[in-house]
Order: structure tokens, then sequence, then C-alpha cells
């Protein structure tokens, strides 16, 4: 499905089904986690169950599927000592999604994320890896470029919306979100599972003012936990003129593996994400934790 399709639904208001999380699914089937890059090295280590993960969410109902890029980002590759895989990594990974989407009317996404990036590490040396990924992804073709900019403060989001302005792709941005003490919604993240204080950062209305100025495609709240999430799309809805979606997670990361924990029934997730749609949200998914079983139950909300 060409990305004019996509638009054109969520022009006339559709709900547009994204895909669930990709490592815990390649977990699950047995693929070898790395102990750095986590999932990164699979679509060289383990493409077969790649391309597997990629059916089972299409033929679970998804109308956009994401390549395998997530983690795979150029500071993270250099960290962990694969910056000579840094394209052929990437490149393998758009191939596998666009093999498993093949006639069949699915839109393949490039993730450009904030994974193996620190505030510590500085804004000028974030920039060339952002740069280096955006164009990969670019040039590989891909249908949209998503900016998984989680547990991120303001000025990371700004620098990688900053880069991506230089491509002619559409592009869309998630952020994570958490509530403070005073349930007010801000950028971060909530690890609660280990009961550890959430990362808090910028209040979610302000930071979107910030955000606006750069970005005009949909905005995501994602890699969030479910109870903040109706209220982020809220927050959302009232403070940005343009399409909004979701995909949350459920579990914790302990390299090398996603652990999951707070089983939700399929149904149940299923009326979570119809109260996004009413919420305002156009856009559904899974992140971190959510699987094939929850995309085909809410893959009822299309239309």
């Amino acid at each position: 499905m060409s990305y004019s399709l996509i638009e054109k639904r969520l022009t006339k208001g559709k709900t547009i089904i994204l895909d669930g999380g990709i490592g815990g699914e390649l977990q699950k089937i047995g693929a070898k986690m790395d102990k750095g890059l986590w999932c990164g090295r699979c679509s060289i280590d383990s493409p077969d169950e790649l391309l597997k993960v990629h059916e089972n969410y299409i033929n679970a109902g998804a109308d956009i599927i994401t390549a395998n890029t997530y983690a795979s980002t150029p500071i993270s590759m250099k960290k962990y000592g694969y910056q000579d895989l840094i394209v052929e990594c990437n490149n393998k990974s758009v191939k596998i999604a666009k093999e498993a989407a093949k006639d069949k009317n699915i839109s393949v996404a490039g993730s450009v994320s904030t994974y193996g990036y620190f505030h510590k590490d500085g804004i000028d040396n974030m920039k060339p890896s952002f740069d280096e990924h955006i164009k990969i992804l670019a040039d590989t073709g891909v249908d949209i470029i998503i900016l998984e900019a989680m547990s991120s403060q303001a000025q990371i989001v700004e620098t990688l919306l900053e880069c991506s302005s230089k491509i002619n792709i559409p592009t869309w941005l998630s952020i994570s979100c958490v509530f403070d003490e005073n349930k007010d919604v801000n950028l971060g993240y909530d690890d609660d599972i280990n009961k550890s204080e959430p990362q808090i950062y910028e209040n979610l209305k302000e930071a979107m003012k910030k955000f606006s100025k750069l970005h005009y495609g949909p905005v995501l709240v994602a890699h969030s936990n479910i109870n903040v999430t109706e209220e982020a799309v809220k927050i959302l809805k009232q403070n940005y003129n343009n399409k909004i979606g979701a995909y949350p997670n459920r579990g914790y990361f302990v390299k090398p593996e996603w652990k999951f924990t707070d089983k939700i029934e399929p149904a149940d997730y299923l009326e979570k994400a119809k109260s996004w749609v009413d919420s305002g949200a156009q856009i559904i998914g899974g992140c971190c934790g959510i699987g094939v079983e929850e995309i085909k139950a809410i893959s009822v909300l299309k239309n």
C-alpha cells in the first residue's frame, strides 16, 4: 500500500492499524537476541524468523508493518562494535519487510529511533547518527519514516525532527509519556514494573508547542504505559492540529530481552484501543510487549 492510500484513509477519518512490537515477537519464536543490540541483528542472524513476524502481523490485520531498524541505529551499532554492519543490517531489515508486504497493499515504515542515545552524549554527537540513519532508510524506499523518540527530552526530539526535515518522505513522530505526581502528562517513561521512579521530562502540552513548529505529520503516543495513553491522546487532540495515534507497551527491558508482565487479554486491549479512538486517535497499534493477538483484536476497528 502506498502512503497515498494511507493518507486518503486518514483524511476520510478512517482508522489505521499499525503492527505491534518486533523484538518481543522475535523472542517468542526463538530468535537470538544480542546483548547490546537487542533484536537489531536479527535481520542478519534470524531473517526467516523476522519474515514470519511481519507476515503474522499482516495476517492479523496490520495496515503498516515497521522494518526491524529500531535498535540498529548507527550510534548503538558503533557502541557495540557493529559499525561495519550499519548499512547492511538496515537494508536487510527493510528488504525483509518489503518481501512480507509484497502485493498485499501493506505499507512499510522505517524506524529511526533514539535507541542507544543518551542526553549525556550531547546533541552534537547525536546529529550525525540521526542524519546517517534517516538517509539509509530513505534510500531504501520505505513508505514512511517513524521517528521513535522514546523516553527522550524535548531537545533530543527537536534535534531528530530537524534532521528529518532534510528528506521528502512522510514522517511520523512517536513520543513516550508518563504521569507525574500531580497526574499531569509529561514526556518520559514509567518503568513501574521495577518499582523505580518514572523518568519525567517536559510537560506534554509545553513540549507540543515546540514540536508543532518543526513537525506537521502525525504524532503518536508510544512505548508508554497503557494507563497514561488515553489521557496523552486527549492532550494531543487538544493541542496539535494534525492526525494522532497510540501504540503503548507492556512489560520492561532487561538486556538482552524484553520481559513480558501484566498480561492483558486481547479483548481488554481492544476496549482500551476503542477509548483511544474515541479520544481522537486514528492510528493504533502496539509497542514492546504487545503482539500479534492484540493487533488481531484491534483490527476490527478498521473502517
